[in-house]
């Protein structure tokens, strides 16, 4: 009975996948490579410069991130400062701040010509805390008495590092600049709003391609080029990933952190750097979004109740903000409904199945949101009801974000509960469900808030797919942010940059509540 409804929960769970994810992406590809010309654009030198563009700009992004996390990874996994749980929040805020609202974060302190350097910058930027986050997780576990027994042999402390924890922590170092890569050669809000139309990656070519000049043949082809790419980058984070988890069962997680000393300073001195670093962009944006032309003004946040210069948009600043909360809940009550389901099978299920279907919850990151976006125009319709004018269309998009992102937070708590526990309450005749609900529920409940909290911001500012389903009478405050800086006027730019403004205070006083959770319950797993 138990593997039937594992069965069925699985099942559910990849018909979920296979339905709102795979058969759109299956569906426009086909008909792109349908049309003819497929080789063509693969023969194309600018194809081939547009591959390198993406990629090298995603590897120098992933290197600038992991030099300046590795920094804060040490002093939040060894070093015990004053404000540790505000350093968290810190670094956790980039993360989900929208990449729309990022690039106009950068554009406010770098000019909107600052070039090449300031996309690669602003990709850095939301991922110095995956490089955080996952090397001080592990490196937080690693038994400092190997490296101190190195420097007793007469090593140095630089040649200690090189010879005894680099080994350990390559790893999640690896994991880390997978994932790192991966969201840097698929963003797209960022380089829309740097690239100023000089500069392109496939995903802002894909979005070219598919809704100005209708060329699905050329889309398509460069979205296989992406997918392939993102299949690989998947493939490395996962042994990377079973690399750690072997790693941290030989080794005992001891309480390891101290008060700096000497060198360690130095440390300390340079995580300070990176967190200014991190902070400027967001008060410039702050301070840009209550200044105009002629000095200081707060026209941008009363334009709010406005639709912009000579009615750029349709809808109001603050119903756009409406529309996109409302989303946003929609999205996070699917995601948490199929991704604590799908945790509950990867918990349950055989390593095989487990890691099959783990594989297709994360492949909705790395696939063009445009391509999936059309996608869903040319199927959905074949559906009862036709999804393609429901408001939960939307929501349905941005769930396949955020499922990922729950099952990763709450997956690692479910795997650390004491099985035993489940059995004793299956002794006592509790079905499986109802172990579920009293064992785990209660137990994983703050990773499951945490979740909730992070998958919310998440949505609010997803703007991939978005930019591409919302309809003009129902624009969220990131398609409407584009659609405003897209069009002249200074009473446009100063509404942008106050919307701006505002999803990301929403987004940083979500974060602290969840940082403040995550403190008061222990781990919650990593995001």
């Amino acid at each position: 009975m138990r593997r039937v409804t594992l069965g069925l929960v699985g099942a559910g769970v990849l018909g979920f996948l296979g339905v709102f994810f795979l058969w759109p992406v299956v569906a426009i590809v086909g008909r792109g490579l349908g049309a003819g010309g497929f080789a063509d654009v693969l023969v194309e030198p600018g194809t081939w410069r547009l591959v390198a563009f993406t990629f090298g700009q995603a590897a120098a992004a992933t290197a600038v991130a992991l030099l300046a996390g590795l920094p804060v990874a040490y002093l939040l996994a060894r070093l015990e400062v004053p404000g540790k749980p505000v350093l968290r929040a810190l670094i956790a805020v980039p993360f989900v701040l929208p990449t729309i609202v990022v690039g106009m974060a950068f554009r406010a302190v770098l000019g909107a010509d600052a070039g090449v350097w300031a996309i690669v910058l602003a990709n850095a930027f939301f991922n110095v805390a995956v490089v955080a986050r996952t090397v001080g997780g592990l490196w937080a576990h690693l038994d400092r008495r190997a490296e101190d027994a190195a420097r007793s042999l007469g090593a140095s402390r630089l040649r200690a590092f090189g010879s005894v924890t680099l080994p350990a922590l390559m790893p999640a170092l690896g994991s880390a600049a997978a994932v790192v890569f991966l969201f840097c050669a698929t963003s797209f809000g960022v380089v829309l709003v740097l690239g100023g139309g000089r500069y392109r990656t496939l995903e802002t070519e894909i979005y070219l391609r598919t809704v100005q000049l209708l060329d699905l043949s050329g889309a398509a082809a460069l979205s296989l080029l992406q997918v392939a790419a993102v299949l690989a980058a998947l493939l490395l984070a996962a042994v990377a990933r079973r690399r750690r988890e072997a790693a941290l069962r030989l080794r005992a997680a001891e309480e390891t952190t101290r008060p700096p000393r000497g060198a360690e300073w130095l440390v300390v001195g340079l995580t300070g750097l990176v967190v200014a670093g991190l902070l400027t962009p967001i008060v410039g944006l702050l301070l840009r979004s209550v200044s105009g032309r002629d000095g200081w003004s707060l026209a941008g946040w009363r334009g709010l109740l406005g639709t912009g210069e000579d009615g750029t948009l349709q809808v109001s600043g603050l119903e756009a903000a409406l529309n996109s909360v409302r989303a946003a809940f929609d999205a996070t009550c699917l995601a948490l409904l199929v991704g604590l389901l799908a945790a509950a099978v990867l918990v349950a299920a055989r390593r095989r199945f487990a890691e099959v279907l783990d594989a297709a919850l994360m492949l909705p990151l790395g696939v063009s949101a445009v391509t999936l976006g059309f996608g869903y125009l040319i199927t959905l319709h074949l559906l009862p009801g036709d999804l393609r004018t429901s408001p939960l269309l939307v929501p349905f998009a941005q769930a396949l974000v955020v499922t990922p992102l729950v099952v990763r937070m709450v997956l690692p708590v479910l795997r650390a509960i004491d099985d035993r526990l489940r059995q004793a309450a299956a002794t006592l005749g509790a079905g499986p469900w109802r172990v579920r609900r009293e064992i785990d529920l209660p137990l994983a409940l703050r990773s499951v808030g945490a979740a909730a909290g992070f998958g919310f911001v998440v949505a609010l500012g997803e703007f991939g797919a978005t930019s591409f389903l919302a309809r003009p009478e129902a624009a969220t405050l990131p398609v409407a942010i584009a659609r405003l800086i897209s069009r002249p006027g200074e009473l446009n730019t100063q509404l942008a940059y106050a919307a701006c403004a505002l999803l990301m205070l929403v987004t940083v006083l979500v974060v602290l509540a969840v940082e403040r959770l995550r403190v008061r319950g222990g781990s919650l797993g990593e995001f």
